[in-house]
């Protein structure tokens, strides 16, 4: 049984399939976390909303990335992902708390670009710090 475990298309396919899981959970949590409905939004042509979300997305797969290349296990990559969603969702709030002016997540809805891209562009980037830090 281990040979089985031990074959390099089962543990892609392993890696691939929780992380995809992981990622449905973690956009999950981030719609419950803003105020807008992302794939409502998506739908009706927010591209504000889409960047951000993209952001995310990309931020999350990035994460876990890091895990996969310096993790063996399948628990410690997800343990290390989780953690490393927590501090991406820990700076969204950030972001928020940094922006007194106006509200995040009423301009991400209102479709203000200039919002969406800088919300996707700090989700890429700390993706980065993030995994670099996991490593």
């Amino acid at each position: 049984m281990n040979q089985f475990w031990e074959n390099a298309y089962i543990q892609i396919a392993a890696y691939y399939s929780v992380v995809i899981l992981c990622l449905v959970v973690f956009l999950a949590l981030f719609e419950m976390v803003t105020k807008y409905k992302n794939w409502e939004e998506i739908k009706n042509g927010n591209l504000a909303v889409a960047m951000a979300t993209g952001g995310k997305i990309f931020g999350v797969a990035n994460i876990f990335r890091h895990t996969i290349e310096n993790h063996n296990s399948l628990l410690a990559m997800i343990g290390w992902g989780i953690y490393g969603f927590l501090l991406l969702i820990i700076s969204y709030f950030i972001f928020e708390f940094l922006t007194p002016k106006f509200k995040i997540d009423e301009e991400i809805q209102n479709d203000n670009r200039a919002v969406g891209l800088i919300s996707m562009v700090i989700s890429i980037g700390l993706s980065f710090v993030i995994g670099a830090g996991i490593s």
